[in-house]
């Protein structure tokens, strides 16, 4: 079966196949098949849905785990066939001379809890309530990495239920607590990304937990640690050659950034819609040396950490056998066809 689009869509973050788009490594790879590469961010509409639901069956997406577990966990027949890690600015914020600077600080302190949207519940797609779900596990993690948990603190609902108009500034629905911090309302909120810099700076609020700085990855999974890589069955079993293909500039991309960081920052301006000194506070510590997907043990093991958690605290409507969802296969021959055809250029 023949087809003349492959859909991509990704997260407002650093991602090898956003950057494989930007410098047009894509298009240049399937011009001559006649297939036209587009994305959902830019092409919107009805489509636009299919980054929640992935009901397309020629889209490959890379973005964040309360997305694609959801939706695995409700039926989509979907494959992961990769997984990243990027430390991207988790972080927990406090008004200036909170005393807040560490995660024991925390214990009974007011943390800001983003509600359930109100559609989501409706339709039962819990895991699009994002903002609840991060600062959950961001507070999770933060409290257990010094033996404390969720009961150790007083969670105070923010925000509103209604969906976020379309014409809102990035980030908008997503760090509604930052008011509320502002306000008095609660003590700490949980954050990251390259626009939570530009929205606590103008908020005047300041870090009080850098939570990408605790010693062990265990305690800094979230909904983009790991972030999955998900591709239709379909698309899998009948175009595996095609998903080879792209892999492999996914990961050409990848090995690209480890030499080019500065040039990925300035890509990441335009992902991510922030500014440059934004960007640069949110991705650190050589960021863009780790931007390749792979579906190690222990990434394996991490992501299903989260799948625990999101089980646990009801985002997901029944359990996920993580290890099955798994193929690893694509990936693998994605990187023996990159270095094949790097040893035929050299």
């Amino acid at each position: 079966m023949s087809i003349d689009t492959i859909w991509f869509t990704r997260c407002p973050v650093p991602t090898a196949t956003g950057l494989a788009y930007k410098l047009g490594w894509l298009d240049e790879e399937f011009a001559a098949d006649g297939i036209a590469i587009k994305t959902l961010q830019e092409t919107g509409g009805e489509l636009a849905r299919h980054h929640y639901d992935h009901g397309l069956t020629t889209l490959v997406r890379e973005g964040g785990n309360l997305l694609a577990l959801p939706a695995r966990a409700q039926g989509a027949d979907t494959r992961l066939v990769g997984l990243t890690w990027i430390d991207e600015w988790q972080t927990i914020l406090v008004r200036p001379g909170s005393g807040i600077r560490s995660p024991r600080d925390l214990q009974g302190k007011r943390l800001a809890l983003p509600v359930f949207r109100r559609d989501d519940l409706e339709w039962n797609r819990r895991g699009r309530s994002i903002a609840r779900g991060m600062s959950l596990a961001g507070y999770h993690g933060a409290l257990a990495s010094v033996g404390l948990g969720l009961g150790d603190v007083i969670l105070e609902e923010v925000g509103s239920p209604e969906a976020t108009p379309p014409d809102a500034a990035p980030g908008a629905s997503l760090w509604q607590g930052i008011a509320a911090l502002v306000r008095g309302d609660v003590d700490a909120v949980y954050v990251k990304g390259a626009a939570a810099v530009e929205a606590a700076r103008a908020a005047g609020v300041e870090v009080g937990i850098d939570l990408d700085a605790l010693p062990q990855r265990r305690h800094r999974v979230n909904n983009g640690t790991p972030r999955p890589i998900t591709v239709h069955r379909d698309f899998l079993e009948r175009q595996f050659d095609l998903l080879t293909r792209f892999l492999a500039q996914t990961l050409r991309a990848a090995d690209w950034a480890a030499r080019h960081r500065d040039e990925v920052r300035a890509i990441l301006q335009q992902e991510t819609q922030a500014g440059g000194d934004a960007v640069a506070a949110a991705y650190r510590d050589g960021f863009h040396t780790a931007l390749a997907p792979d579906l190690s043990e222990e990434r394996l093991a991490l992501f299903e950490q989260q799948k625990n958690f999101q089980l646990v605290h009801g985002f997901l409507d029944r359990d996920v056998d993580v290890r099955a969802w798994a193929d690893a296969r694509p990936l693998a021959a994605a990187r023996a066809l990159l270095d094949s055809r790097e040893q035929l250029a050299a």
